[in-house]
């Protein structure tokens, strides 16, 4: 089992949970429960506190699609809070990974075959679900996680997240191939969309897909008759990570996880519930490989 990685995100001392203001009386919009939101934004690491007071100040922030008031409290578990309409991450309780998926790996929970997953690579705890998936041979980026709002929105396809692939193909590459991808090519449950596709050498090519469909882009490579030799997944949404190598996992950062949320179209309303733990800081250490 790979060893767990601290994910920080650990209350800090200071201010308190809970009463009201030390100084004054409560602003307007401030309970007398709950965490001040420039402290919970910052936490979270959206910016210093003095910064977050501002963008609280200037009306970019809302909690549970209201704006927020200067010296409002929230409740991380309970409340969702936005800056600029993107939700942010807030809450303890949630964790984010980002794993490089060999092949040979299945992205499901356990399998019947006795085949190895991708929860095997991670920490069994807290336990967390693969969101969307790669096929057994295929390899490259995937995230996990247990936060079910952001895993409907990236694998919803009505959200078009972006995903890059680097395949390696059979045949050379011709014009006309590549032309069909750009423009959709029809599979069995009807015509793909028109998808990003650059040549990097004469037997291999970026393809870049905004579907969730099954085995897409397999479906697609054997659609212009250049089945993939190897597939492997660069790039989701904004995240992209060449450095993590196949079988290691790392913590998404905070503004990784904020930029996925906005990529994917994620609102600040109330229906949105994110709730998030604080990622860990850049350099945290990468997971281990699994053993075998």
């Amino acid at each position: 089992m790979a060893r767990e990685t601290e994910l920080g995100g650990g209350r800090t001392g200071g201010e308190g949970t809970g009463g009201g203001r030390t100084h004054g009386e409560p602003t307007q919009g401030e309970g007398t429960g709950g965490e001040r939101i420039q402290k919970v934004l910052a936490r979270a690491g959206v910016a210093s506190r003095r910064a977050c007071d501002e963008l609280v100040a200037a009306g970019r922030v809302t909690v549970n699609g209201e704006i927020a008031a200067p010296g409002r409290r929230v409740d991380p578990r309970a409340d969702v809070v936005a800056v600029d309409g993107v939700p942010v991450p807030v809450a303890p309780d949630l964790v984010y990974y980002l794993v490089n998926k060999p092949s040979g790996v299945v992205t499901t929970a356990s399998d019947p075959e006795g085949r190895p997953t991708v929860l095997d690579l991670v920490p069994a705890s807290p336990r967390v679900f693969p969101v969307g998936r790669l096929d057994f041979d295929t390899e490259g980026l995937i995230v996990l996680t247990n936060d079910g709002a952001l895993a409907q929105r990236l694998a919803h396809p009505s959200h078009g997240v972006a995903k890059e692939y680097l395949a390696e193909v059979e045949g050379t590459l011709e014009p006309a191939s590549l032309r069909r991808l750009r423009e959709g090519v029809e599979l069995d449950d009807g015509p793909s969309a028109p998808a990003v596709v650059g040549k990097v050498a004469p037997h291999a090519l970026r393809i870049v897909v905004h579907e969730g469909r099954n085995r897409q882009v397999r479906r697609m490579l054997e659609a212009v008759g250049h089945p993939a030799r190897r597939l492997v997944r660069t790039r989701i949404g904004p995240v992209a990570d060449p450095a993590l190598r196949p079988g290691r996992w790392r913590p998404l950062r905070a503004d990784e996880v904020r930029a996925l949320y906005g990529h994917s179209g994620g609102g600040g309303g109330r229906g949105s519930r994110p709730r998030a733990r604080a990622a860990a800081p850049a350099n945290a250490p990468e997971g281990r490989q699994a053993s075998r």
